[in-house]
């Protein structure tokens, strides 16, 4: 199939098709005589894995670590289950944090409407309260 009927299928532009193409996640296709890609059926499950994992936050190495397991004919459910849980947990860490960042800006922003709005010079002002930010 074309790319274009690729892209169709698996709702990805074809410039994405290239790219994965291009760093190896999807083999190079056959080429027609007008040059045009030829892809086979195998490529539409492979390039939906790639976009549902990377719809999951994976990033292309470790996908390309999955596809390599199965292009070795080794289950690569194991390996898929372990990153999964490590983005999970990423993702756990970075929302602690991000909810540690949302009191420390809501206590600055409560403290600087305490101070003058006025203050070009940044002394007396909350902006002084956000330079000191950078000593943390």
């Amino acid at each position: 199939m074309q790319i274009k009927a690729l892209s169709q299928r698996t709702n990805l532009s074809a410039k994405t098709i290239r790219y994965y193409e291009e760093i190896g996640l999807l083999p190079p296709p056959k080429r027609l005589s007008n040059g045009y890609r030829d892809y086979e059926e195998t490529a539409v499950p492979r390039i939906k894995l790639v976009a549902g994992a990377r719809t999951l936050g994976l990033s292309l190495d470790d996908i390309s670590e999955i596809l390599a397991l199965r292009d070795r004919q080794e289950a690569p459910c194991r390996t898929l289950l372990d990153l999964l849980a490590a983005k999970a947990d990423e993702i756990q860490r970075r929302i602690a944090e991000l909810k540690r960042l949302e009191v420390e800006l809501r206590e600055l922003h409560a403290l600087g409407l305490t101070f003058p709005t006025d203050d070009v010079d940044g002394k007396n002002c909350v902006c002084h309260l956000v330079s000191e930010r950078a000593n943390k």
